[in-house]
């Protein structure tokens, strides 16, 4: 550090051991910390002689940029929290990456926890990060409508693939998709499918299921739901039984990853997919056109669900650059190798 720091200001940077603050800089740089804070945090704000008069003074106290500092003067933190049901899951892989490049562009910091599927350890963690955090993003949650909506009242609260009443979401034209894959399935003549439903508490399970059967109906197609089942490659292993005695031509799962499980178990058993088994799914996650045969699924926007999530949180705190679109987001089948003509006895 310089030794030829201003007396009063050089000894109390010893004081603290060394550490400069937003405070230190704005007095060594002649600005309020207001203007400190926007200049390290989001570039471009201000002007770029001042910027570099601050960035210049930052640099002679050796000050190291630390998020949760500018929560004194602000009143914030400057970070987002994301809580996801699975990080396991490739679905959240494009959430999150969409997610974090939004809110670092905006000078925001992303943290992330997961659920594991439970309602109740979901609560508990939201409880543990809702303090700390700027807003929050609840992706595929499983927590009750009341208490969605209690969170929001106390940060700004966006969901991802769920809807609750008063509360922003992001969310999938759920309808567009699953009308092409019952369409494309019809065309190859299948009549009796069978849906392989994610957890209970999903509220995107639910409105597949609901879009399905319309779908299905307007037809003339059988269709059962089988489950709740876990959203995992093992939860649509286990189906494979109950899809054999529902006697289904088609298969549509409520994830790539049930319908990959589901795929690998049909394999083990003897039954041929396509030929004798047609399955679909849901997402178009990393992994769906390797394995094999490749999977028909109904495309997500993944990434552009977590840019929008992070930029409904930004305009909730005024800090959005622009408008973010309240459109659903498209989605699109992809047809590949797992699905194809109804056998014929």
């Amino acid at each position: 550090m310089d030794d030829e720091l201003p007396g009063e200001l050089a000894e109390r940077i010893r004081r603290r051991n060394g550490a400069a603050t937003i405070y230190d800089i704005a007095e060594l740089a002649g600005v309020n910390p207001s203007t400190v804070s926007r200049a390290l945090s989001k570039p471009g704000r201000i002007s770029k002689k001042t910027e570099e008069r601050i960035r210049a003074a930052a640099d002679r106290l050796d000050f190291q940029f630390n998020p949760m500092a500018r929560a004194l003067p602000t009143g914030r933190s400057h970070t987002i929290g994301l809580m996801v049901a699975d990080i396991t899951n490739p679905v959240i892989f494009g959430i999150v990456r969409g997610a974090e490049h939004t809110a670092a562009a905006a000078g925001y910091t992303l943290v992330i926890a997961e659920s594991q599927e439970s309602g109740e350890a979901e609560a508990e963690a939201v409880s543990r990060l809702l303090p700390s955090v700027d807003g929050l993003i609840l992706a595929t949650t499983r927590l009750g409508d009341e208490r969605i909506t209690a969170l929001s009242e106390r940060k700004p609260v966006i969901l991802i693939n769920r809807q609750v009443d008063g509360v922003v979401g992001v969310l999938p034209q759920v309808e567009e998709g699953v009308v092409a894959l019952v369409a494309h399935l019809a065309e190859l003549g299948h009549t009796s499918l069978a849906y392989l439903s994610g957890p209970e508490t999903s509220w995107i399970s639910r409105r597949r299921w609901e879009s399905l059967l319309d779908a299905a109906e307007q037809r003339g197609i059988a269709v059962v739901e089988i489950g709740p089942l876990s959203p995992t490659i093992d939860g649509g292993r286990e189906s494979l039984r109950r899809v054999q005695a529902a006697r289904a031509t088609a298969v549509i799962a409520f994830n790539d990853l049930m319908a990959i499980g589901l795929i690998q178990a049909a394999s083990a058993s003897g039954i041929r997919v396509p030929d004798e088994l047609s399955v679909a799914g849901f997402d178009d996650i990393f992994g769906s056109e390797l394995i094999v045969p490749a999977l028909t699924t109904v495309r997500a926007q993944l990434e552009l669900a977590g840019e929008r999530a992070v930029g409904k949180v930004l305009e909730a705190l005024g800090d959005a650059m622009e408008a973010v679109s309240d459109e659903p987001l498209a989605t699109t089948l992809v047809v590949r190798g797992s699905t194809g003509p109804v056998a014929r006895g």
